[in-house]
């Protein structure tokens, strides 16, 4: 057993590379092989969102607050509330992120394979996140 105590996990402002906005991200959980959880309490100032991405293992969000939208490629958008829970299959591009008049906080889970979580990819733009174009059309 190891107890991780909520100081040992500073929160960090996302990378300008992975996020569009104000972004924090606060590491929640980081296990050991040959388990292979992450996960991370992330939180979305209005109009805030991530750049389109893919998860090896897919990823798991659990809204906890404000509210946000969630995309996945081609499809549309949709709002998400707090006990809203999300799942994007493996490789299915998508991005999430706040609301453009609220904040939203989600707890992100993914599982690593081979060392890794997460295949950033290009920023979600002005258009696609107004709704007014579908990304792959």
């Amino acid at each position: 057993m190891r107890i991780f105590k909520r100081d040992e996990r500073p929160a960090q402002d996302g990378p300008a590379d992975w996020f569009t906005g104000a972004v924090t991200v606060k590491p929640l959980l980081q296990t050991e092989p040959p388990a292979r959880a992450a996960g991370a309490l992330v939180t979305f100032q209005p109009g805030a969102r991530t750049a389109w991405h893919t998860h090896p293992l897919g990823q798991t969000l659990i809204v906890t607050a404000g509210t946000g939208l969630v995309q996945r490629d081609g499809g549309p958008i949709h709002r998400i509330e707090p006990g809203d829970v999300v799942w994007f299959a493996p490789g299915e591009k998508h991005w999430h992120g706040a609301a453009p008049d609220a904040a939203m906080s989600h707890i992100a889970v993914q599982e690593m394979l081979d060392g890794k979580a997460v295949d950033w990819m290009e920023h979600v733009s002005e258009a696609e996140y107004a709704g007014m174009i579908h990304p792959g059309h």
